[in-house]
């Protein structure tokens, strides 16, 4: 192939061939991920499917039911159950007008699809407690981070019915136990955030003590000081933090049923023996939490600490034009445990190293030496073989790469002669070794030299 540039002037065949070559390079260039979506690849499914799976089970356990709602539903729900104020609303939805003029959106969440469907399909009339869980895509317009991207997956949990504080014990004690069938152990925080009864007077205590400092609040600040007050303790600025101090806490304000449904709460944890800690300067990013508010943190994560989160939200079903029902639910982000499933698994112990590899050199040495390795691994030795027919020097790098401790090296023409070499793959010594007949009586010989990794017999 004649791979030279053609020559030419303007017009010719070599000022085409390099416009077809730019156009191809940029076409390679613009074939990509959108920013913030990221592709699953086969080498990371097997580890979604089993985290899937086993989050699955948990809820099975726990009598939930999965629904499937759309991906892409009207503005107008996300506007009336998340808040026109919040940063998702405001700056993240992937919001667009259709053909027919209606405005729609990709959800940026799980809960308000599936109150949607809870109201649209009568799914109270069904029982009077439901447990529903969907799992999937949503979409939100922000910086892409570690395990934060612009699609991501969630699996969002929710429980329909009960505004009994065990029941919110229940709904922590199910994300923690997805974490923890997952190998994941993270810490719980919880708040609680009173009711429309109890919050408009903190939050005109709140707004006091804001005024006094507007001057000196970040502009985010300033902006939902006006719109979110409670939304200011979930600024990351140092500067803001650290004038938030002497900051009221909601804790300190509830009415009297909102703090003994938290007293009760806390109980119900300690009950279960699941460990937690109140965090007064927890808020949730969404309008509609009450009472209940938790997270589950890491510090395996960086700046994202929450894996999972969730709360209480009674008013939201009826503000949907449904029945006047509590709810409460939580949402665990696939990216995030992903990320920590495979942490966990790098931090885990590695199997022992081989403590034999053995080189078979021609198809009657490779069907000898398989015989071999099924009698040496009866005897407690971890022993690997190579069945591709590949060289000598390619299947000593393979030795040592799976950290093999001694080779034993047989060819046809050793087989015949009744000799194998043994080779010490650290010190590079090497000495011959008789073939016996038998692979039981061969392995034994072997066991002098090659001692077992691992101090409980029996096969690998």
């Amino acid at each position: 192939m004649n791979d030279r540039l053609p020559s030419g002037g303007p017009g010719s065949a070599r000022q085409g061939w390099w416009q077809g070559r730019n156009e191809r390079e940029a076409s390679r260039v613009e074939m990509q991920a959108l920013k913030g979506f990221k592709d699953i690849l086969p080498v990371e499914s097997g580890t979604w499917q089993a985290m899937e799976a086993r989050a699955r089970e948990v809820l099975a356990r726990h009598g939930c039911a999965e629904i499937r709602v759309p991906l892409l539903e009207k503005t107008e729900l996300f506007a009336r159950s998340i808040g026109q104020a919040t940063d998702i609303v405001e700056k993240e939805m992937y919001s667009f007008t259709d053909r027919n003029g209606e405005s729609v959106t990709l959800r940026p969440e799980g809960t308000a699809s599936v109150l949607r469907a809870f109201v649209e399909h009568g799914l109270h009339t069904v029982q009077a407690v439901q447990r529903l869980y969907t799992l999937g895509p949503m979409f939100r317009h922000e910086r892409p981070q570690k395990g934060r991207l612009r699609q991501f997956h969630q699996l969002s949990v929710e429980v329909i019915g009960s505004a009994s504080p065990y029941v919110d014990a229940e709904v922590m004690a199910m994300a923690w136990s997805v974490l923890a069938a997952n190998g994941v152990a993270a810490s719980l925080e919880i708040n609680s955030l009173g009711c429309p009864g109890c919050r408009p007077a903190y939050r005109e205590l709140l707004l006091t003590f804001l005024n006094d400092l507007a001057a000196e609040l970040c502009p985010d600040c300033q902006r939902r000081r006006s719109t979110n007050p409670l939304r200011v303790m979930d600024c990351k600025s140092s500067h803001c933090q650290e004038r938030y101090q002497g900051l009221p806490k909601m804790k300190d304000h509830l009415c009297g049923a909102c703090q003994e449904h938290f007293v009760r709460v806390q109980g119900s944890l300690q009950a279960l023996g699941i460990p937690y800690a109140v965090n007064p300067a927890m808020v949730r990013g969404l309008d509609y939490y009450v009472r209940t508010a938790f997270e589950l943190v890491t510090d395996q994560l960086g700046a994202q600490a929450a894996v999972g989160a969730g709360g209480r939200y009674d008013g939201l079903i009826a503000a949907l034009g449904g029945p006047d029902l509590p709810a409460i639910g939580f949402a665990i982000g696939l990216e995030r445990l992903a990320l920590l499933v495979e942490q966990a698994a790098a931090a885990a112990v590695s199997p022992p190293a081989l403590d034999l590899f053995l080189v078979g050199l021609g198809q009657e040495a490779t069907g000898r030496l398989m015989a071999l390795a099924h009698a040496a691994r009866g005897l407690g030795l971890r022993v690997g073989q190579d069945f591709e027919g590949r060289s000598l020097k390619a299947q000593l790098k393979l030795a040592d790469r799976l950290g093999a401790r001694w080779v034993l090296v047989l060819g046809d023409n050793e087989l015949r002669q009744g000799q194998a070499l043994m080779k010490e793959m650290a010190s590079g010594r090497q000495q011959p070794l008789p073939v016996a007949p038998a692979p039981r009586a061969w392995a034994e010989a072997l066991m002098p030299l090659c001692q077992p990794s691992s101090t409980t017999p029996g096969p690998i």
